[in-house]
């Protein structure tokens, strides 16, 4: 027979201490609970533990066999804790995120994360396909879409804005002012965002545009290189280009930006509650992404 574990547990503390008030303080409850639970496992195994006399709290002879009995076991419950909690500290917290996302924001990034956080330790993996967290060892993943996903907790991450822009070197051989001017220009198109022009288009409702002509490249880290080197135009995401835009290697044309009907999100499993590393990420992340954002009015 077990006895409940928790007055189980007060008890061994309470024997050692010899002292109710001293073990109260130790496990951060008040004098009366630990006497309830005392009462409790007394009236469980049918015989009093602990007396009292004129020198204060003793242990009963029951008391003192139960004691030496009981004791070793919470120092095995106490030593393989330590173990384990030890293990997981050692554990690299493993980070699933697109190719994008990885070189355009997160690396230039990741010096500030191990400044706050010099004890984490991180792994970065990254695949388009989309996660599937009983199958993949991630703890975290950065997701584009909707955010609702099956069996996955998710928070907003940034809204995924686009405009096309190209390199100052194509700028000083192509005037590019009028939509128009497009149809002189080699379309730069990414694999995996192959609705990016379709949708910038309709949005300024001129469609007629996207024509089969232009350059596909199979990842958008090469489509944005493609445009800094003055090869054509891309669709760009505004956000994560933001390094590019600001220095002037990209510019942004045709003061048109579209936001799309889809966000980048941080997710994680729902069965899976959140450890300690992966909520320090989670801050950061967000921490930094605010700060990257543009200043409202």
């Amino acid at each position: 027979m077990i006895p409940p574990l928790n007055p189980l547990h007060v008890f061994d503390v309470a024997a050692r201490h010899l002292s109710f008030t001293r073990a109260a303080a130790e496990l951060r409850v008040t004098q009366p609970a630990i006497s309830r639970q005392i009462t409790t496992l007394e009236g469980f195994l049918g015989v009093r533990l602990f007396e009292r006399d004129r020198h204060g709290l003793r242990l009963t002879s029951e008391g003192e066999e139960f004691q030496r009995q009981i004791a070793p076991a919470f120092r095995i419950i106490a030593n393989a804790t330590t173990s384990v909690m030890a293990t997981g500290k050692a554990e690299p917290l493993k980070i699933r995120v697109y190719t994008t996302f990885a070189a355009k924001w997160l690396i230039p990034r990741l010096p500030s994360f191990y400044v706050a956080y010099p004890n984490i330790k991180l792994n970065i993996s990254n695949v388009v396909t989309p996660i599937d967290f009983e199958k993949d060892k991630v703890d975290l993943a950065i997701q584009f879409g909707n955010g609702k996903w099956p069996g996955v907790e998710t928070e907003l991450l940034f809204k995924d804005a686009i405009q096309p822009m190209c390199s100052p070197k194509l700028l000083k051989r192509t005037r590019l002012v009028e939509l128009d001017d497009l149809r002189k220009v080699q379309l730069l198109h990414s694999h995996y965002r192959r609705a990016d022009w379709p949708d910038w288009l309709m949005a300024v409702k001129r469609p007629d545009l996207l024509t089969d002509v232009g350059v596909s490249f199979p990842s958008s880290v090469l489509t944005y290189q493609a445009a800094v080197e003055g090869v054509g135009v891309a669709v760009g995401q505004l956000f994560l280009l933001r390094n590019e835009i600001e220095d002037g290697t990209l510019v942004p044309l045709f003061n048109a930006p579209f936001e799309r009907p889809m966000a980048h999100y941080v997710a994680w499993p729902k069965q899976r509650p959140l450890g300690r590393k992966a909520r320090s990420f989670i801050h950061w992340l967000k921490g930094q992404i605010q700060s990257s954002l543009p200043a409202q009015d």
